[in-house]
């Protein structure tokens, strides 16, 4: 009978083994048409903190997440430790931003903001933009420090804040948001991809569009 039951808590053992790999890397490594469909599961399996129900909505969200590194200076963790500018710098999935950031001198400006919100593009939002209207625009800093600046919102905004917004920007005109839960709109056109993401001076909600401020 002993050998039998420790068999038995032998198998359960390798099984749970085999099974936590498999549940990890379904969570980090999906493409990004299957964060559509996992997002919704991906929290509970992949950050047992963000789960169930104690801190709800001030965890990150949206099908983007998925793919932001678990561990280092890319992580949601590290990136609450470093000012906005430094930790969008170790995110892949904003090169192209902090290439427009560095171009328009604005590093400075945004590190040593208090309390800002910046909707922060993708890099595949910026190829939305044919590359030679990109190349102009990032070669002309009046309207690429206008462009950059329209995307930071001079405080910090929860995500019920943004259910039916009209916040000023740092490039003096309004942006407006709309949505609820875990899914949001920027000016009608830009989704919310990962939002409610914390650095150690602003909320960041990374958006799948550039947004363009009127002229």
């Amino acid at each position: 009978m002993m050998t039998t039951a420790r068999t038995r808590r032998a198998a359960v053992t390798l099984a749970a083994a085999a099974v936590l790999p498999l549940a990890l890397s379904a969570c980090s490594s999906g493409s990004e048409k299957d964060n559509g469909k996992s997002g919704s599961s991906a929290p509970a399996a992949s950050s047992p903190k963000a789960g169930e129900g104690m801190s709800g909505m001030d965890e990150p969200f949206g099908p983007a997440c998925s793919s932001v590194p678990k561990n280092g200076a890319g992580s949601f963790d590290g990136m609450a430790k470093d000012p906005v500018a430094t930790a969008a710098s170790n995110n892949p999935a904003l090169s192209t931003l902090v290439t427009a950031v560095k171009k328009a001198g604005l590093v400075d400006t945004l590190n040593n903001a208090q309390n800002i919100t910046v909707f922060a593009p993708t890099n595949d939002a910026f190829d939305k933009i044919p590359k030679a209207t990109l190349d102009k625009v990032l070669n002309d800093k009046a309207q690429l420090t206008k462009i950059l600046t329209y995307h930071v919102v001079g405080k910090k905004l929860a995500p019920k804040d943004l259910e039916n917004g009209s916040f000023d920007t740092l490039e003096k005109s309004k942006l407006m948001t709309s949505g609820s839960g875990e899914s949001y709109k920027v000016n009608g056109s830009a989704n919310v991809v990962c939002g409610n993401v914390k650095t150690a001076n602003a909320n960041v909600y990374i958006i799948d569009t550039v947004l363009m401020p009127k002229s």
